[in-house]
């Protein structure tokens, strides 16, 4: 047991007993660690991530590091957004449902470490493949140092900004945010970077 989940599940303000009893669950399988990682009790194989345990507002969850390479036989695992491309969620809104779900939460830990065993890679997009929108092509395309800071960014970088880019509904809310993070493009810093 790692003392900063201790710590996390004491100063918990929401979802303390859903949480404690997923740990609980979670370190009936001898195979995996605990590790403290994002701020939230995470489980890992041989230093490899498994499974995450992390709160909401409206529930808490179980994220499967791995989950979209997990068979998924009751249709439990729910992708977040449509650009997450690896990780699955088990949402839970109440500890009783945790207590009815606990064979079948059991199964699943079991099928995410046999998934990290076999060594399986999630095949993840490439920047090319993710659509740019209009808005910010016309920026590119005006802005010569703009469009080479873009492309000088990491794979890593230029999905961040094209997906929160291409999350805002509204063209004058997209045309808001690339404006925004123009300055930071161009120091050649990713979308969280400070």
């Amino acid at each position: 047991m790692n003392l900063k989940v201790d710590q996390f599940l004491k100063n918990a303000t929401s979802w303390k007993s859903e949480m404690t009893l997923l740990r609980k669950i979670i370190l009936g399988q001898s195979e995996l660690e605990e590790d403290y990682k994002w701020m939230h009790p995470c489980y890992t194989f041989k230093g490899k991530n498994v499974v995450l345990i992390h709160g909401f507002k409206g529930y808490c969850a179980l994220l499967f590091h791995k989950g979209s390479l997990m068979k998924d036989p009751t249709g439990l695992l729910i992708q977040q957004t449509e650009n997450v491309q690896s990780a699955r969620q088990i949402r839970f809104t109440n500890i009783q449902k945790i207590k009815d779900l606990k064979p079948v939460i059991i199964e699943y830990i079991k099928e995410a470490i046999d998934v990290e065993k076999s060594g399986k890679k999630v095949i993840l997009k490439k920047s090319s493949e993710y659509s740019v929108p209009e808005e910010f092509q016309k920026e590119l395309g005006n802005n010569p140092k703009l469009q080479t800071a873009f492309s000088s960014l990491t794979p890593g970088r230029q999905k961040g900004y094209l997906f929160y880019f291409t999350q805002a509904k509204q063209s004058k809310t997209r045309e808001s945010r690339i404006q925004k993070y123009i300055p930071n493009i161009l120091q050649g810093k990713g979308i969280d970077d400070k």
